[in-house]
């Protein structure tokens, strides 16, 4: 894959800034940005595709349960992955104030940029953790199903960051290659666009299939599994191409990887373990509702 990516390129590079691109769609004074969109739809995508799941045999929780999540689940995002982005990539919000802003507080500026997936995930957790021993639910099945529409979040995010032009990859000379207003003179990776297809495109299309047209929602943690894995592969391949964040590039020099993959590598060897464990145990049976008497 690598030496794909680095095939000789096209003596004029691609200028992003002639693609015509804007952050958002302008009404009036007002800019409704792609960012806050990609947001709003993967959440959209995820209460109504829950929904149409459990409807579908084998389901761990009622449509009430889901409600209740689907609320929680929301402020963990938001909560946890903005508090995640200040704790594991610029503590500075935490302390800085900007005078001339309408919100002096920078780290309650959320549409500056800056969420982490690993703080987003750990607020997500703790919202299924909660809702799940409220309601006397199985965490394990719980989370299968979560994960099943998470990744389309993931896509629409990535997408909405390259249409920002924001959070580009490292210099290269691919034939792919664009020169981003924030990146210099240089050509960069379009590398928003590789983590829409591999933390994105492709894990939408795999647990679909998985959950649709297989019995892996009788095996507990199989699909989580799956999502845990896929995601944190794409994120881990994808950091080479991404350039890192400017307060941390020091460390990435240091380390030799990204704050971002050495956050990564824990969650692989977790999701492989989680997915071995549901494969060798025996799967549930296939009655409706199985396993959650509170969902029939």
């Amino acid at each position: 894959m690598l030496s794909l990516l680095t095939l000789s390129a096209a003596s004029d590079p691609i200028q992003w800034a002639e693609l015509g691109l804007k952050p958002g769609i302008e009404i009036g004074s007002f800019m409704l940005r792609y960012y806050s969109l990609a947001y709003l739809g993967g959440l959209l995508f995820a209460y109504w595709h829950m929904s149409k799941m459990l409807i579908a045999p084998g389901a761990p929780m009622a449509q009430r349960h889901w409600e209740d999540l689907f609320f929680y689940c929301t402020l963990g995002i938001i909560l946890g992955g903005r508090l995640g982005y200040a704790a594991f990539y610029d503590p500075s919000l935490f302390t800085t104030f900007e005078a001339d802003s309408f919100v002096s507080y920078r780290l309650l500026r959320l549409w500056d940029g800056g969420m982490s997936f690993h703080g987003g995930l750990m607020g997500v957790l703790a919202a299924i953790a909660f809702v799940t021993w409220r309601g006397q639910l199985n965490f394990l099945r719980v989370c299968d199903y979560i994960a099943v529409n998470v990744p389309v979040g993931m896509m629409l995010g990535r997408l909405a960051n390259f249409v920002n032009g924001e959070l580009w990859g490292r210099t290269s000379d691919v034939s792919w290659a664009m020169v981003f207003p924030g990146g210099g003179p240089l050509a960069r990776h379009p590398s928003q666009l590789y983590q829409a297809a591999l933390e994105g495109a492709i894990l939408v299309i795999i647990l679909l299939f998985l959950f649709w047209r297989t019995r892996a929602r009788y095996r507990p943690g199989l699909l989580v599994g799956v999502f845990t894995t896929g995601i944190s592969l794409g994120r881990f391949i994808a950091e080479f191409f991404r350039e890192p964040d400017a307060q941390l590039a020091d460390f990435a020099r240091e380390s030799g990887l990204s704050m971002g993959q050495w956050l990564t590598i824990p969650l692989i060897f977790l999701g492989i373990f989680i997915m071995v464990r549901a494969l060798i145990r025996k799967p549930l049976g296939g009655g409706t509702n199985q396993g959650n008497p509170a969902a029939a």
